[in-house]
């Protein structure tokens, strides 16, 4: 069994100590595999509502949209495919610049989830989640986008994946699609040294990975626990946990977790604040049924502000983004959603929160100070997964997986005319995306 204790790099090295409630049933389970390995049914959701009550839909965009004047890259990965695409979107349209194929199983999909781009914008850093036995982190040099070393295991089914500003240290949370529904981690990568260095045990199915724009904090989501988590990004420890079951939004205490029934044997002599030396997830369940609490929230992604003062978190399972002020760490409002809202992101002025609706096969914008939906624009193809946006915040990038056999497509959303402008095919199941750059387009 590989130990979750390992030394090296800059920081200090600490590992969560405290495990969170159990996991669901095995009907919780399938729902889960359901909702993240893209079998939902389509459709959008005709009506959308305001921050606080039902409302009529928001009105369709009036703005005639204009040409850019530059050109934009954004890289996305399919997971059907084993394949990274580069898109490009300027004055000559939306097209794939460049196809990246990725892994070293001939005979198996791995499976690109992860993306995400330094802020230098040197490298690209990914996740594959399947694999043998287990998904890996990987970073590319972007431009000639070639890996920049081997491949190393983090833990089962790496999924969201994000790098700190200094581009020392990367996040990725464990999100543990196939095995049992117990505890898993958050793996933390020393990227000169291209070693994992901590995994610090979080919740059930933790999701979403994101970092503050200070570098302090990580959050991720507990999709099967209903739960928000920030982890000190600077000593690798859970730092605090949000509750998000419908009725109950409150601070989680550290101690109130549920061991009830879990084999605690691998954790024999261990006082309740040691720290673990094994993975829960690796070691298993032991044939052992856990028993919680139906999730009404069932969160897939958290993201804090710019300005580090808030974090919004997406409820897949009730079309809402709950708002959490960091400071009190109190709930601030809901923000109701088209049907099942999945990834976040925030325009870099911090006026728009654009989020895809993954059941809804849609991307929603809304004002960030009101909260008021402005438009909900259908995906090309269903199933909406991933966003990112432009520098300039004029332009979302916005990937939908399809299903079967069906291409996976980009959109690129014009975030003033508030209108669909672009579209690229790709892979089959268009998952994680993230955007590299922008220049000025040559005549």
């Amino acid at each position: 069994m590989k130990s979750i204790a390992q030394t090296t790099g800059p920081r200090k090295l600490a590992l969560a100590t405290r495990t969170p409630a159990m996991g669901p049933n095995f009907a919780n389970r399938v729902a889960a595999v359901c909702l993240l390995a893209s079998a939902m049914a389509s459709g959008l959701v005709a009506q959308t509502r305001s921050a606080t009550t039902g409302a009529a839909a928001p009105p369709a965009a009036t703005k005639t949209p204009l040409p850019p004047t530059q050109n934009y890259w954004a890289y996305v990965g399919a997971e059907s495919a084993d394949r990274i695409y580069r898109i490009k979107f300027g004055p000559a349209g939306t097209s794939v610049e460049k196809t990246i194929d990725i892994g070293e199983l001939s005979a198996e999909m791995e499976g690109p989830h992860g993306l995400q781009i330094s802020r230098d914008g040197k490298y690209l850093y990914m996740t594959t989640g399947h694999g043998t036995p287990d998904g890996k982190y990987w970073r590319y040099a972007l431009g000639p986008d070639t890996l920049t070393g081997p491949g190393i295991l983090l833990g089962n089914f790496p999924a969201s994946i994000d790098v700190t500003p200094d581009g020392d240290y990367t996040f990725s949370a464990n999100f543990n699609l196939h095995g049992d529904m117990v505890p898993s981690t958050v793996s933390v990568v020393h990227t000169p040294t291209n070693t994992e260095i901590a995994r610090i045990v979080t919740c059930t199915m933790p999701h979403g990975s994101r970092i503050s724009a200070d570098g302090r904090r990580q959050y991720s989501t507990c999709m099967m626990d209903d739960q928000l988590v920030e982890i000190d990004a600077v000593n690798f420890a859970v730092a605090r946990r949000f509750g998000l079951a419908k009725g109950k939004e409150a601070p989680v205490k550290q101690m109130a977790t549920t061991m009830a029934g879990m084999d605690h044997s691998h954790m024999a002599g261990m006082s309740a604040g040691a720290k673990p030396t094994v993975d829960p997830a690796q070691v298993g369940a032991g044939g052992v049924k856990h028993e919680m609490e139906a999730n009404s929230c069932s969160p897939t992604w958290a993201l804090p502000s710019h300005d580090n003062k808030h974090v919004f978190v997406a409820c897949n399972k009730s079309d809402d983004i709950i708002q959490i002020d960091v400071k009190t760490w109190k709930l601030l409002r809901h923000i109701k959603t088209g049907r099942g809202v999945y990834n976040l992101a925030i325009t870099p002025d911090s006026k728009l929160l654009v989020a895809t609706l993954k059941q809804g096969s849609a991307v929603e914008i809304f004002d960030i100070v009101t909260g008021r939906s402005l438009v909900q624009i259908p995906t090309s193809n269903n199933i909406a997964h991933g966003v990112t946006i432009s520098s300039d915040s004029r332009f979302a990038f916005v990937s939908s997986e399809g299903k079967g056999a069906m291409p996976g497509k980009v959109d690129v959303i014009d975030l003033v005319a508030l209108a669909k402008v672009g579209t690229a095919d790709v892979g089959p199941q268009a998952s994680g995306i993230t955007f590299w750059k922008s220049e000025p387009a040559r005549n």
